[in-house]
């Protein structure tokens, strides 16, 4: 992987970086970059971005969830990453990095008024999952929904691998960049295994990602450093 090797230097975040930043990228490409470090602690020192599109912990308790890859388990990390959703002064935090944002688990938070609520119909038929998610825009648009089933052995990318408790599949991603057609910039605070980095790669976007759990961060760079991203 990429490394930084000068931390007091500006990091190459595709030359939109305006300001030293103390933190040195985890890995860095053409079109992405990560940073394996607490949200909170990088976001003051990153520029304004075109896009938020991230999906926060929801508080719900997905870290103690008991979860399977076939016959591997899949890493949660070492922390109760789940056991609560992100403050309020996070949020807006996060919110105000960015002149439109996409929210994933935003019916959890204490979110302003919206009239566009995007709906994920995960397909999982007659069972105790949830039937669809819900993200929290400030998109001028009426509310939408996208359909793909995302349950049992179809709960994963083509030709890929879960590696996350609550990772999305990036073809919802890429759904979520459709609607913002215009957004060049997308960050996502809460990368976990970088689909939303996967995603904005395949549409041309230019994207940076934090994620704490350095394993996730490996994760992902594995995931991007594919000849075919899903």
């Amino acid at each position: 992987m990429e490394q930084i090797e000068n931390a007091a230097s500006p990091a190459p975040v595709h030359g939109i970086v305006r300001q030293p930043m103390p933190f040195k990228p985890y890995y860095v490409d053409d079109a992405v970059t990560i940073y394996n470090a607490d949200c909170r602690q990088v976001l003051p020192f990153l520029p304004r971005f075109d896009l938020l599109l991230t999906d926060p912990p929801y508080g719900i308790g997905a870290d103690k969830m008991t979860l399977g890859n076939g016959k591997r388990k899949i890493y949660r990390g070492s922390e109760e990453w789940d056991s609560k959703p992100p403050s309020r002064w996070q949020i807006e935090q996060m919110i105000e990095m960015a002149t439109y944002s996409i929210l994933w688990g935003g019916n959890y938070f204490a979110m302003p008024e919206t009239r566009c609520v995007l709906v994920w119909d995960k397909g999982t038929g007659d069972n105790d999952f949830a039937d669809c998610e819900l993200a929290w825009t400030n998109l001028n648009k009426v509310a939408k929904k996208h359909f793909q089933s995302w349950v049992g052995a179809n709960a994963k990318d083509k030709d890929s691998v879960r590696v996350h408790p609550t990772q999305k599949p990036s073809a919802l991603m890429r759904w979520c960049l459709s609607l913002v057609p215009d957004a060049k910039t997308v960050l996502d605070p809460f990368m976990g295994s970088g689909t939303t980095l996967v995603a904005s790669k395949l549409e041309g976007r230019q994207a940076v990602g934090i994620e704490r759990d350095e394993r996730y961060c490996e994760a992902a760079v594995k995931r991007l450093a594919q000849k075919t991203l899903f």
